[in-house]
């Protein structure tokens, strides 16, 4: 409600008749949600989930060990954490059933996301994935990653020798530390429920989910999408 009353409000600035609260829409969906509706619209709901877990509990403890030769976070520059620049990803592996995986960056200044199938969650498959994606976008839009500390990062030093980004890692049971991951992943759930088998699911259609979470307008932006503020990093850069 709060992407559709702001997006209107910035289409429509000098016509009210195109505008609506949020809290209008809330309302309306609270009231029509009395009786054999309310179930069709819960599916549409965001968190799909009864709980909410408090962000300081890791659910991913599996997988998890030391890694040689990681940088910290705590020594990321701080350009990156005050989101001054563009070209820093955080980026994290999503677990299906059926031993499926892919692979989730988001850009942390314009929260423009990329999504990439993964066919196995060792090390080498998932470094190569990375190293694809990395050669896909202009070395100025590509400057660190930072991602959690699973093992599947173990050779994150063959990717920083092919591509020239930094990697840095969160602390332990810190998923906070990729705001900006952690929420894509879960407008993910609105396109794949948790449990998805992510092998029947093609690179183009995670490409189609990618473009439509790109196009969609965001609070965090002004309401604008972080397509618009992406392309425009790339029409600065020549």
């Amino acid at each position: 409600p709060e992407q559709i009353a702001g997006w209107l409000q910035c289409t429509y600035p000098n016509d009210e008749s195109n505008q609506v609260s949020h809290e209008t829409i809330y309302k309306s969906l609270f009231i029509q949600a009395r009786g054999a509706l309310k179930k069709e619209l819960q599916q549409h709901l965001r968190p799909q989930r009864t709980i909410r877990y408090s962000r300081h509990t890791s659910q991913k403890g599996n997988g998890k060990g030391q890694i040689k030769d990681m940088v910290s976070i705590r020594e990321r520059p701080a350009a990156v954490e005050d989101r001054a620049v563009p070209g820093h990803w955080e980026g994290d592996l999503i677990i299906g059933t059926n031993n499926s995986q892919i692979a989730t960056l988001v850009e942390h200044r314009t929260r423009y996301v990329m999504l990439a199938k993964v066919s196995g969650k060792d090390t080498e498959t998932v470094i190569n994935v990375l190293i694809k994606q990395a050669r896909t976008l202009p070395g100025e839009l590509y400057k660190s990653l930072t991602w959690d500390r699973g093992k599947e990062m173990h050779d994150h030093k063959r990717f920083t020798l092919a591509t020239d980004i930094k990697v840095y890692f969160c602390d332990p049971q810190s998923p906070w530390q990729r705001g900006s991951n952690e929420n894509t992943n879960g407008l993910l759930r609105q396109y794949f429920p948790k449990g998805t088998d992510w092998s029947v699911h093609s690179q183009a259609k995670l490409n189609a989910v990618a473009r439509q979470l790109n196009e969609r307008p965001r609070k965090t932006l002004g309401f604008e999408t972080p397509a618009e503020r992406f392309n425009a990093c790339v029409a600065s850069i020549g």
